[in-house]
Protein backbone atom coordinates (compact mmCIF):
# COMPACT_ATOMS: atom_id res chain seq x y z
CA UNK A 1 0.00 0.00 0.00
CA UNK A 2 2.28 2.66 1.06
CA UNK A 3 6.04 2.76 0.79
CA UNK A 4 8.40 5.43 2.17
CA UNK A 5 12.03 5.15 1.83
CA UNK A 6 14.86 7.19 2.71
CA UNK A 7 12.56 10.60 3.09
CA UNK A 8 14.69 13.63 3.69
CA UNK A 9 13.60 17.39 4.38
CA UNK A 10 15.42 20.07 5.60
CA UNK A 11 14.45 23.72 6.81
CA UNK A 12 18.20 25.34 7.04
CA UNK A 13 19.96 23.27 9.24
CA UNK A 14 16.93 21.73 10.92
CA UNK A 15 16.26 18.25 9.74
CA UNK A 16 13.05 17.81 10.29
CA UNK A 17 13.23 14.11 8.00
CA UNK A 18 16.22 12.32 8.22
CA UNK A 19 16.36 9.12 6.42
CA UNK A 20 12.51 7.99 7.18
CA UNK A 21 11.41 4.39 6.12
CA UNK A 22 7.67 3.79 6.54
CA UNK A 23 5.62 0.37 5.33
CA UNK A 24 1.71 0.88 5.84
CA UNK A 25 0.15 -2.54 4.99
CA UNK A 26 -3.16 -2.41 2.88
CA UNK A 27 -6.45 -2.72 5.28
CA UNK A 28 -4.08 -1.77 8.46
CA UNK A 29 -5.26 0.88 11.09
CA UNK A 30 -1.54 2.34 11.48
CA UNK A 31 -1.15 4.51 14.25
CA UNK A 32 1.60 7.13 13.80
CA UNK A 33 3.02 8.86 16.94
CA UNK A 34 5.86 10.89 18.25
CA UNK A 35 6.88 13.67 20.28
CA UNK A 36 6.25 17.03 18.91
CA UNK A 37 9.09 18.17 16.53
CA UNK A 38 9.56 14.78 15.57
CA UNK A 39 8.64 14.69 11.82
CA UNK A 40 5.12 13.50 11.57
CA UNK A 41 3.68 16.66 10.35
CA UNK A 42 5.70 17.05 7.53
CA UNK A 43 5.78 13.34 6.94
CA UNK A 44 2.33 13.83 6.70
CA UNK A 45 2.62 17.01 4.11
CA UNK A 46 4.80 15.19 1.98
CA UNK A 47 2.53 12.02 1.76
CA UNK A 48 -0.90 14.85 1.17
CA UNK A 49 1.10 16.40 -1.53
CA UNK A 50 1.24 19.77 0.19
CA UNK A 51 5.54 19.61 0.45
CA UNK A 52 7.93 18.72 -1.75
CA UNK A 53 10.52 16.43 0.47
CA UNK A 54 14.53 17.10 -0.32
CA UNK A 55 15.17 13.56 -1.08
CA UNK A 56 13.08 10.10 -0.93
CA UNK A 57 11.04 8.11 -2.35
CA UNK A 58 6.78 7.52 -1.50
CA UNK A 59 4.86 5.03 -2.97
CA UNK A 60 1.34 4.25 -3.10
CA UNK A 61 0.15 0.91 -4.53
CA UNK A 62 3.56 0.43 -6.36
CA UNK A 63 3.14 4.15 -7.98
CA UNK A 64 5.64 7.19 -6.74
CA UNK A 65 3.70 9.62 -6.16
CA UNK A 66 6.45 12.17 -6.06
CA UNK A 67 7.06 11.71 -10.01
CA UNK A 68 2.93 11.40 -10.64
CA UNK A 69 1.71 14.33 -8.09
CA UNK A 70 -1.52 13.84 -10.07
CA UNK A 71 -1.96 10.29 -8.82
CA UNK A 72 -2.91 11.53 -5.08
CA UNK A 73 -5.92 13.20 -5.89
CA UNK A 74 -7.12 10.25 -6.45
CA UNK A 75 -5.64 7.65 -3.72
CA UNK A 76 -5.69 9.64 -0.47
CA UNK A 77 -8.34 11.58 1.83
CA UNK A 78 -7.16 13.68 4.51
CA UNK A 79 -8.74 15.03 7.18
CA UNK A 80 -7.01 17.48 9.28
CA UNK A 81 -6.31 18.43 12.68
CA UNK A 82 -8.92 21.70 11.75
CA UNK A 83 -12.28 22.04 10.14
CA UNK A 84 -12.12 24.65 7.47
CA UNK A 85 -13.52 27.86 6.39
CA UNK A 86 -16.90 26.87 5.21
CA UNK A 87 -19.13 28.33 7.79
CA UNK A 88 -22.05 29.79 5.67
CA UNK A 89 -22.74 26.31 3.56
CA UNK A 90 -25.54 23.84 4.35
CA UNK A 91 -24.54 20.47 5.11
CA UNK A 92 -25.53 18.88 2.03
CA UNK A 93 -23.86 21.82 -0.29
CA UNK A 94 -20.54 21.32 1.64
CA UNK A 95 -20.65 18.14 0.79
CA UNK A 96 -22.07 18.26 -2.86
CA UNK A 97 -19.18 21.21 -3.31
CA UNK A 98 -16.54 18.78 -2.66
CA UNK A 99 -17.83 16.32 -5.07
CA UNK A 100 -18.11 18.40 -7.69
CA UNK A 101 -14.68 19.26 -6.78
CA UNK A 102 -14.34 14.78 -7.29
CA UNK A 103 -15.87 14.87 -10.86
CA UNK A 104 -19.47 13.93 -9.43
CA UNK A 105 -22.30 15.72 -10.01
CA UNK A 106 -25.95 15.49 -10.30
CA UNK A 107 -28.01 12.28 -8.62
CA UNK A 108 -24.61 10.56 -8.14
CA UNK A 109 -22.95 13.07 -6.12
CA UNK A 110 -26.31 13.52 -3.84
CA UNK A 111 -26.19 9.51 -3.76
CA UNK A 112 -23.02 9.58 -2.77
CA UNK A 113 -22.82 12.35 0.14
CA UNK A 114 -26.39 10.91 1.44
CA UNK A 115 -24.71 7.91 1.97
CA UNK A 116 -21.31 9.30 3.51
CA UNK A 117 -23.47 11.30 5.64
CA UNK A 118 -25.46 7.97 6.76
CA UNK A 119 -22.03 6.64 7.33
CA UNK A 120 -21.16 9.22 10.13
CA UNK A 121 -23.79 9.62 11.33
CA UNK A 122 -24.71 12.70 10.27
CA UNK A 123 -28.22 12.47 7.82
CA UNK A 124 -30.12 14.56 10.30
CA UNK A 125 -27.88 17.29 9.88
CA UNK A 126 -28.26 17.56 6.24
CA UNK A 127 -30.10 20.87 5.52
CA UNK A 128 -28.13 22.32 9.19
CA UNK A 129 -25.71 25.17 8.69
CA UNK A 130 -21.77 24.08 8.99
CA UNK A 131 -21.33 27.09 11.59
CA UNK A 132 -24.38 25.07 13.43
CA UNK A 133 -22.45 21.75 14.28
CA UNK A 134 -20.52 20.98 17.33
CA UNK A 135 -17.10 20.28 17.07
CA UNK A 136 -17.74 16.71 16.53
CA UNK A 137 -20.02 16.62 14.42
CA UNK A 138 -17.78 18.87 11.81
CA UNK A 139 -15.40 16.41 12.15
CA UNK A 140 -17.40 13.64 11.03
CA UNK A 141 -18.48 15.67 8.41
CA UNK A 142 -14.49 16.32 7.86
CA UNK A 143 -14.44 12.36 7.21
CA UNK A 144 -17.48 12.27 5.20
CA UNK A 145 -15.42 14.93 3.39
CA UNK A 146 -12.55 12.96 2.61
CA UNK A 147 -14.10 9.53 1.25
CA UNK A 148 -16.35 11.20 -1.23
CA UNK A 149 -13.52 9.83 -3.98
CA UNK A 150 -13.45 6.61 -2.23
CA UNK A 151 -9.63 6.88 -1.68
CA UNK A 152 -7.10 3.49 -1.23
CA UNK A 153 -5.47 5.38 1.76
CA UNK A 154 -7.31 8.05 4.30
CA UNK A 155 -4.75 9.93 5.96
CA UNK A 156 -6.28 11.53 9.67
CA UNK A 157 -4.19 14.17 11.16
CA UNK A 158 -4.90 14.44 15.49
CA UNK A 159 -8.73 13.96 14.60
CA UNK A 160 -9.82 13.64 17.93
CA UNK A 161 -8.19 16.88 19.03
CA UNK A 162 -10.57 18.93 21.52
CA UNK A 163 -13.34 16.29 21.11
CA UNK A 164 -14.70 15.36 24.75
CA UNK A 165 -14.51 11.62 26.07
CA UNK A 166 -18.27 10.64 24.28
CA UNK A 167 -17.75 11.66 21.06
CA UNK A 168 -13.77 10.69 20.98
CA UNK A 169 -15.23 7.02 21.67
CA UNK A 170 -18.05 7.50 18.77
CA UNK A 171 -15.66 8.81 16.36
CA UNK A 172 -12.97 6.21 17.10
CA UNK A 173 -15.99 3.68 16.52
CA UNK A 174 -16.87 5.26 13.02
CA UNK A 175 -12.84 5.04 12.16
CA UNK A 176 -12.90 1.16 13.63
CA UNK A 177 -16.14 0.29 11.05
CA UNK A 178 -14.04 2.07 8.11
CA UNK A 179 -11.41 -0.39 8.76
CA UNK A 180 -13.62 -2.87 9.10
CA UNK A 181 -14.56 -2.44 5.90
CA UNK A 182 -10.94 -3.27 4.09
CA UNK A 183 -9.81 0.77 4.25
CA UNK A 184 -6.65 1.30 5.18
CA UNK A 185 -6.18 4.20 7.50
CA UNK A 186 -3.31 6.11 9.28
CA UNK A 187 -3.93 8.08 11.96
CA UNK A 188 -1.57 10.79 13.86
CA UNK A 189 -2.32 11.23 17.52
CA UNK A 190 -0.93 12.09 21.12
CA UNK A 191 -3.81 9.90 22.39
CA UNK A 192 -1.89 6.83 22.79
CA UNK A 193 -4.51 5.00 24.66
CA UNK A 194 -7.06 5.61 21.61
CA UNK A 195 -4.28 4.27 19.60
CA UNK A 196 -3.84 1.40 21.62
CA UNK A 197 -6.95 0.07 21.63
CA UNK A 198 -7.65 1.22 17.64
CA UNK A 199 -4.34 0.32 16.00
CA UNK A 200 -3.59 -2.70 14.28
CA UNK A 201 -0.12 -1.35 13.56
CA UNK A 202 1.96 1.62 15.01
CA UNK A 203 5.30 3.68 14.22
CA UNK A 204 7.09 5.57 16.50
CA UNK A 205 8.91 8.70 15.15
CA UNK A 206 11.07 10.51 16.74
CA UNK A 207 14.56 12.63 14.96
CA UNK A 208 13.19 12.56 11.34
CA UNK A 209 13.61 8.85 11.80
CA UNK A 210 11.10 5.65 12.55
CA UNK A 211 12.70 4.17 15.80
CA UNK A 212 9.65 1.69 16.22
CA UNK A 213 7.45 0.03 13.78
CA UNK A 214 5.15 -3.79 14.17
CA UNK A 215 1.89 -4.99 14.55
CA UNK A 216 -0.30 -4.19 17.78
CA UNK A 217 0.95 -7.72 18.60
CA UNK A 218 4.60 -7.07 18.55
CA UNK A 219 4.46 -3.58 20.07
CA UNK A 220 2.66 -5.52 23.38
CA UNK A 221 5.55 -7.94 23.52
CA UNK A 222 7.47 -5.21 23.63
CA UNK A 223 5.65 -3.73 26.18
CA UNK A 224 5.11 -6.76 28.23
CA UNK A 225 8.96 -7.94 27.74
CA UNK A 226 10.09 -4.48 29.16
CA UNK A 227 8.08 -4.19 32.63
CA UNK A 228 9.78 -5.66 36.03
CA UNK A 229 8.48 -9.13 37.36
CA UNK A 230 7.62 -8.61 41.00
CA UNK A 231 7.47 -12.31 43.07
CA UNK A 232 6.38 -12.53 46.54
CA UNK A 233 7.67 -14.82 48.39
CA UNK A 234 6.09 -16.81 50.89
CA UNK A 235 9.14 -19.04 52.48
CA UNK A 236 12.86 -19.55 51.32
CA UNK A 237 13.82 -16.27 50.14
CA UNK A 238 17.66 -17.13 50.17
CA UNK A 239 16.90 -20.17 47.31
CA UNK A 240 14.84 -17.72 45.50
CA UNK A 241 17.55 -14.97 45.18
CA UNK A 242 20.20 -17.64 44.13
CA UNK A 243 18.33 -18.81 41.59
CA UNK A 244 17.75 -14.78 40.19
CA UNK A 245 21.02 -14.06 40.78
CA UNK A 246 22.13 -17.00 38.17
CA UNK A 247 19.43 -16.57 35.52
CA UNK A 248 20.53 -15.42 32.47
CA UNK A 249 18.07 -13.45 31.18
CA UNK A 250 17.55 -11.32 35.21
CA UNK A 251 19.59 -7.98 34.52
CA UNK A 252 18.35 -6.59 38.08
CA UNK A 253 16.94 -7.84 41.35
CA UNK A 254 15.69 -5.23 43.65
CA UNK A 255 14.01 -6.67 47.59
CA UNK A 256 11.37 -4.97 49.92
CA UNK A 257 10.03 -7.30 52.56
CA UNK A 258 8.53 -10.19 51.00
CA UNK A 259 8.77 -8.62 47.26
CA UNK A 260 11.55 -9.35 44.72
CA UNK A 261 11.35 -7.10 41.88
CA UNK A 262 13.27 -8.56 38.97
CA UNK A 263 14.34 -7.11 35.63
CA UNK A 264 13.58 -10.39 33.25
CA UNK A 265 14.18 -9.99 29.87
CA UNK A 266 12.07 -13.24 28.83
CA UNK A 267 9.09 -13.95 26.92
CA UNK A 268 6.00 -15.17 28.41
CA UNK A 269 7.36 -18.54 27.88
CA UNK A 270 10.38 -18.17 29.50
CA UNK A 271 8.72 -16.83 32.79
CA UNK A 272 6.48 -19.60 33.41
CA UNK A 273 9.82 -21.85 33.54
CA UNK A 274 11.15 -19.10 35.79
CA UNK A 275 7.83 -19.72 38.05
CA UNK A 276 8.60 -23.73 37.52
CA UNK A 277 12.53 -23.43 38.45
CA UNK A 278 11.62 -21.38 41.65
CA UNK A 279 9.18 -23.90 42.80
CA UNK A 280 11.27 -26.54 41.86
CA UNK A 281 14.41 -25.08 44.11
CA UNK A 282 11.54 -25.83 47.12
CA UNK A 283 10.50 -21.75 47.12
CA UNK A 284 6.89 -21.52 48.03
CA UNK A 285 5.60 -18.61 45.49
CA UNK A 286 2.53 -16.47 46.98
CA UNK A 287 2.40 -14.25 43.71
CA UNK A 288 4.30 -13.69 40.29
CA UNK A 289 3.52 -10.80 38.42
CA UNK A 290 4.58 -8.53 35.86
CA UNK A 291 4.18 -4.85 36.55
CA UNK A 292 1.14 -3.31 33.97
CA UNK A 293 2.54 -1.71 30.90
CA UNK A 294 1.51 0.52 28.44
CA UNK A 295 2.08 2.21 24.60
CA UNK A 296 2.64 5.55 26.76
CA UNK A 297 5.58 3.92 28.67
CA UNK A 298 7.39 2.11 25.35
CA UNK A 299 7.11 5.80 23.94
CA UNK A 300 8.85 7.45 26.80
CA UNK A 301 11.62 5.26 27.31
CA UNK A 302 12.18 5.05 23.34
CA UNK A 303 12.35 8.95 22.88
CA UNK A 304 13.57 9.92 26.11
CA UNK A 305 11.63 12.21 26.97
CA UNK A 306 10.60 11.36 30.30
CA UNK A 307 13.31 9.11 32.77
CA UNK A 308 10.99 5.90 33.99
CA UNK A 309 12.31 4.81 37.41
CA UNK A 310 12.85 0.61 36.80
CA UNK A 311 12.62 -0.23 40.32
CA UNK A 312 8.75 1.51 40.58
CA UNK A 313 7.31 1.75 44.01
CA UNK A 314 9.99 0.00 45.37
CA UNK A 315 12.44 2.73 46.84
CA UNK A 316 15.29 0.49 48.73
CA UNK A 317 17.31 -1.30 46.06
CA UNK A 318 19.30 -4.44 47.57
CA UNK A 319 22.38 -4.63 45.28
CA UNK A 320 22.23 -7.90 44.90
Amino acid sequence: MLKIRNLQKTYGNYHALNGLDMDIREGTLFGFVGPNGAGKTTTIKIMTGLLRPDGGTVEIDGTDVLKHPGSLKDRIGYVPDYFGVYDNLKVSEYMEFFAACCGLEGLVARRRCHTLLEQVGLDSKIDSYVDSLSRGMKQRLGLARALIHDPSLLIMDEPTIGLDPRTRLEFRETVKELNEQGRTILISSHLLSDLSQLCSDIGIIEGGKMILTGTMEEITDRIHTSKPVVITIQENMPAALKLLKEHPLVRSISVKENDILVEFSGTGREESMLLTGLVEAGVMVRGFVREPGSLESVFMQLTSHEEERVVLSYEDESGL
